[in-house]
């Protein structure tokens, strides 16, 4: 049997929040790091986070996703946790708030396959300040990773889910182990184990023990 990792993105897998680095751009980093601190805390509904926040990003060219991809950094021991779960026989998705338009190329760079995210409106070359297509807010993360496990046959309860923000708790709690990753207090005490070393790969001896 083919087992299941799902992991979130912004700073889980990589150390930023990629809507921030696309509002540095705009002039509204501080603004829309003010929503996210907020909405990764639990306290206002990720959708509505992710409207307000998409809204100040109006007129940036799309250049900005070639300029983001090469800004980012993987979290320390993100790669090898990736590759290590992949060499156990692992398969290891991607689901995040932020946008396919960069996850897909981190995935692509890690030899992942199977990822969902938002997607940015653009209209001649520039963005709209709104998402099209279905939000990938805490109920879709965690449906997403049903659907995954389906698709693999791997039952929910013998999947992992990783991440750091109130909507991740859904998956968190549909995957047999939820693991928080320098997580937002709520993530700490609801998750099953909470990691807040130096690197992610040591997640790795804690999921091939409960396999």
């Amino acid at each position: 049997m083919t087992r299941l990792c799902v992991m979130d993105v912004d700073s889980t897998l990589i150390t930023a929040e990629v809507i921030e680095l696309i509002a540095e751009r705009a002039g509204t980093r501080a603004e829309v790091a003010a929503v996210t601190e907020s909405a990764m805390r639990g306290e206002i509904d990720f959708a509505e986070s992710l409207r307000q926040r998409v809204a100040t990003l109006e007129g940036v060219p799309d250049t900005v996703f070639a300029e983001v991809i090469a800004e980012v950094e993987f979290t320390p021991g993100a790669p090898e946790l990736v590759s290590g779960l992949q060499a156990a026989g692992w398969e290891v998705a991607l689901v995040s708030g932020g946008f396919v338009e960069v996850v897909a190329s981190l995935a692509s760079r890690l030899g992942i396959t199977r990822f969902r995210a938002n997607s940015l409106e653009v209209a001649d070359g520039r963005l709209t300040g709104r998402t099209q297509g279905p939000v990938i807010d805490r109920a879709a993360k965690a449906v997403t990773l049903k659907e995954f496990a389906a698709e693999i046959g791997c039952a929910p309860e013998d999947a992992v889910a990783i991440g750091d923000g109130a909507n991740d708790l859904d998956m968190m709690g549909v995957a047999g182990l939820g693991i928080a990753w320098h997580a937002k207090p709520i993530v700490q005490t609801q998750a099953d184990v909470a990691l807040n070393g130096p690197r992610l790969d040591e997640a790795l001896d804690v999921i091939l023990a409960c396999a």
